[in-house]
């Protein structure tokens, strides 16, 4: 490892800190370095906070003349929340500028290296790149196609079951592997489950830790319980409602959805694709609300939904050593399913990994057609 990957080294495990609060914005870390030495250090804590850049270089003071700056990613040059980074580094007096990857929102994109060299700052990129993509993929994916990153998660026994047949379904996973969930939803933006989960299960879907993320029910038809466990004061989080937007011809319906407006339940209505939600269309409409990350937990319906029209990027499947078995038992992966076994969705970077008694086995969706 030569000095450069040592420091961008620091400077993504820096970055990671920033993993539960800086949501949609990218986790990003910055670190100083003159003679040497490290003389100032810095990550990005919360969206609209200052970047990682301008807090290390604030802290460097006038030291920083002279100085190398490391940063995991291109360090911006349009106005956001914050002003751009790229100006505060030239006034600084930075002389050269190591970076691992070109920022992909197409609002800067390589802009911020392009400033930097007309000022005449030396730039160098490429440092652990792989691994500053990897720790930032769901940025990554926000930013080129304005869609949140799709997690799905799974609780399942070993034959692939989620119910038995009369619709049990309490508790097939360990509390080991629950309390990994809870965790889980602590570092997204919105949970999302369909509306039978709502009605069979009646959850609270929050999070045991600080934050519980967004909460968001597939239901086409508006089926939803007015009292459902997730409208009560247990579960303060926003509710979001994906009905189908011909289904406010219905006169009930209609009616339904201005009561769930007045108790502050935002509704969304979504056109149609084979006669359900058009995921697709919904996900752009949550990238809108500034939702970066999206956990899908079911049901097998919903899951399939998602699956089979290519929008899960991830899968987290928890396997209980537990046999249910019954043709009426209800599986974790619905719908259709691949005609043939070539046609199967195939996982990448496939990590296993023991919960409890629980198996978790995860993994990047592989899309056949991509």
């Amino acid at each position: 490892m030569n000095k450069h990957e040592f420091y961008m080294k620091k400077v993504l495990e820096l970055a990671e800190k920033g993993k539960d609060t800086t949501s949609p914005n990218p986790m990003v870390g910055a670190l100083v370095v003159k003679n040497g030495k490290i003389i100032a250090s810095a990550y990005h804590r919360r969206l609209g906070g200052l970047h990682a850049e301008a807090i290390a270089l604030k802290r460097a003071g006038s030291k920083a003349k002279g100085a190398e700056l490391y940063v995991n990613l291109e360090p911006c040059a349009h106005v956001g929340r914050t002003p751009p980074c790229v100006k505060v580094i030239i006034k600084s007096g930075i002389k050269k500028v190591y970076f691992s990857m070109i920022d992909p929102n197409p609002l800067n994109n390589g802009r911020g290296k392009r400033e930097l060299e007309t000022s005449g700052i030396k730039v160098s990129t490429g440092f652990l790149e792989k691994e500053a993509r990897e720790l930032n993929k769901v940025f990554i994916k926000y930013a080129t196609k304005k869609m949140p990153f799709v997690t799905v998660k799974a609780a399942q026994s070993l034959d692939g079951k989620i119910a038995t047949r009369i619709m049990d379904s309490k508790w097939i996973t360990t509390d080991a592997s629950r309390d990994y969930s809870h965790r889980l939803r602590s570092e997204m933006d919105a949970v999302l489950v369909g509306v039978n989960t709502i009605i069979r299960d009646n959850p609270i879907l929050t999070s045991r830790r600080n934050k519980s993320p967004i909460k968001i029910v597939l239901d086409s038809n508006l089926r939803l319980p007015e009292n459902a466990n997730i409208f009560s004061k247990k579960s303060p989080a926003l509710n979001i409602v994906a009905i189908l937007r011909k289904s406010l011809n219905d006169r009930h319906i209609f009616k339904k959805v201005d009561k769930f407006n007045k108790k502050g339940i935002l509704v969304i209505a979504c056109p149609g694709k084979n006669n359900r939600i058009d995921l697709a269309w919904l996900l752009k409409e949550l990238a809108e609300l500034e939702i970066s990350r999206l956990l899908v937990e079911g049901g097998g319906d919903t899951i399939s939904g998602f699956l089979e029209q290519g929008l899960a990027d991830r899968v987290l499947f928890f396997i209980a050593p537990k046999i249910i078995g019954g043709r009426g038992a209800v599986t974790s992966v619905e719908g259709r399913g691949a005609d043939k076994v070539s046609e199967a969705i195939r996982l990448k970077d496939v990590k296993v990994e023991m919960i409890g008694e629980d198996i978790l086995i995860g993994g990047d969706c592989v899309y056949r057609n991509r």
